[in-house]
């Protein structure tokens, strides 16, 4: 790779040794996928410092420090040292404890007290504590062209597609990197020619909601995987909530991390754009059949209409979905065998609490909760048997997480309504 004068300096351990060990990391990472050089970048997306009793006890024979897991694990260094705080503006993604459930989670009190202490060190050293699957819910949100370093697919494949930013999927090493350095190799989805289309998707029934778009975005993932599709079609302007759901469902079945609405992202004004020089290798149809098909694929895994435990919050709810609960909950009260969990970032939660709706919800017998989801706390409720959830996502990732768990999928409204009833009453119009 070429460094810039800057980058040789913090090679060379002129602004100590844990952005020396950072730009060695990203020196390597960068060389394995073929960079030439590096990016600036000031919005970096991960989990630094993160620790559990696993990682404590593999450093240093049990007991090691915040700084030394860090400096071992995050930048893959030998030796421990002080950590500097962030260059980059850092943000601080999702976990797996949800901070005032965790005893009901089944959380160890000891994982319970390291994401606690986690959580400060990242705070001490200018991280902002988001701790959200949704940073662009909770007050991140890229410009347009933007060189960021974001961990977590579906806020991946959200800002690259939806805002036109530019990031690939990274991990906690290279994020942690970034947060030092402020750089990230330039490959992948940094570079134009990287970002056209792959195949072109004709959407031939109408698609205008968050089940209709969730629907829509497990379809292509999986059968494009990896690639880019471009939509085109019978889609109205989506939501960005209905984008959200549209790009974790795709980022799910597949591995999605951009795709182009004619019409309506920013890089896809006509098909031609979204296309650039190339050409489609496929053009699949998303008609009838293919949505049908879909539906009960997601429904697979659901078998008996007795629900006990609603999920909603994957990926984490906005305040606008969070009103819309709040409104379907209004005077009623949940099944007296059915758990309500809804997850949002905490910014949202607040949002909601100052609002009136967490009240409504947790009178209804709801709980308002944060930080984590059910899939990556593999957490519900004590005897659950029967989830019914609104995400295609979730409905794909739970019962393969958590053994013995059927799965309904459908509208936000038959969700609730289930959570209500206790019976799943839920179908494909």
């Amino acid at each position: 790779m070429e460094l810039t004068a800057d980058e040789e300096a913090m090679l060379a351990g002129e602004e100590g040794p844990a952005v020396q060990a950072a730009m060695d990391l990203l020196v390597r990472y960068g060389e394995a996928l073929g960079a030439e050089r590096f990016l600036d970048t000031d919005n970096v997306a991960g989990v630094p410092g993160m620790v559990n009793q696993f990682l404590e006890g593999y450093y240093a024979d049990g007991g090691a420090t915040h700084e030394e897991i860090f400096a071992r694990h995050d930048l893959d260094a030998d030796e421990s040292f002080e950590i500097p705080e962030a260059k980059a503006k850092t943000s601080r993604l999702q976990g797996t404890v949800e901070p005032d459930n965790w005893e009901s989670f089944g959380t160890d009190p000891e994982d319970a007290r390291l994401d606690r202490e986690s959580e400060t060190f990242a705070s001490d050293h200018d991280v902002e504590i988001l701790k959200t699957c949704t940073p662009y819910h909770a007050g991140n949100l890229p410009s347009y062209g933007e060189h960021c370093a974001w961990m977590e697919s579906s806020a991946v494949v959200f800002i690259n597609s939806v805002i036109g930013a530019r990031t690939n999927v990274e991990g906690r090493e290279s994020t942690s990197a970034a947060m030092l350095t402020g750089k990230i190799p330039d490959y992948g989805l940094h570079r134009e020619e990287n970002r056209y289309g792959t195949h072109r998707v004709d959407v031939d029934v109408e698609v205008d909601s968050v089940m209709d778009w969730g629907m829509l975005g497990y379809f292509v993932g999986e059968r494009v995987q990896a690639d880019k599709p471009v939509l085109v079609g019978n889609y109205g302007s989506p939501s960005r909530v209905e984008y959200k759901h549209f790009g974790a469902a795709a980022a799910t079945s597949g591995g999605v991390e951009l795709y182009h609405v004619v019409g309506e992202t920013p890089e896809a004004d006509t098909v031609e754009d979204a296309f650039g020089p190339t050409d489609p290798v496929d053009v699949l149809t998303y008609d009838e059949a293919a949505r049908q098909q879909t539906y009960h694929e997601l429904n697979a895994v659901g078998d008996d209409r007795d629900v006990d435990f609603v999920m909603l919050g994957c990926p984490h709810y906005s305040i606008e979905q969070v009103r819309t609960v709040s409104r379907l909950l209004e005077g009623e009260t949940l099944d007296d065998d059915v758990s309500l969990w809804l997850f949002s970032s905490r910014k949202v939660g607040e949002q909601a609490r100052e609002e009136g709706h967490a009240q409504v919800i947790e009178a209804a017998g709801g709980e308002m909760m944060t930080d984590t989801c059910s899939a990556m706390s593999q957490a519900v409720p004590p005897g659950t048997d029967v989830v019914a959830m609104d995400s295609a996502k979730q409905t794909h990732y739970l019962p393969a997480m958590v053994d013995g768990v059927e799965a309904w999928f459908g509208t936000t409204r038959e969700v609730v309504d289930a959570a209500i009833s206790g019976t799943w009453e839920g179908d494909l119009e």
